[in-house]
């Protein structure tokens, strides 16, 4: 299996945040993040958000780039 490690442009903390204001049914538990430890993340979102794991970890990327991708 695919080792899904983040490509983050800032702190967790900050882009936690910005998914936040994005989404804003998602709560800190469901955004808990440890480096590596990103399957477990991802599949919390998988199952809130019903998008695959792929969306998610593009989403979480576009956001923390702030490159107006994500959505």
């Amino acid at each position: 299996m695919e080792q899904m490690q983040f490509r983050l442009h800032g702190p967790w903390e900050e882009v936690k945040e910005k998914i936040k204001e994005h989404n804003i049914e998602l709560t800190d538990e469901d955004l808990d993040y440890q480096p590596g430890r990103e399957e477990e993340l991802l599949e919390r979102l998988r199952e809130k958000l019903g998008k695959s794991k792929q969306q998610i970890k593009a989403l979480i990327e576009s956001i923390s780039y702030n490159s107006g991708k994500a959505g």
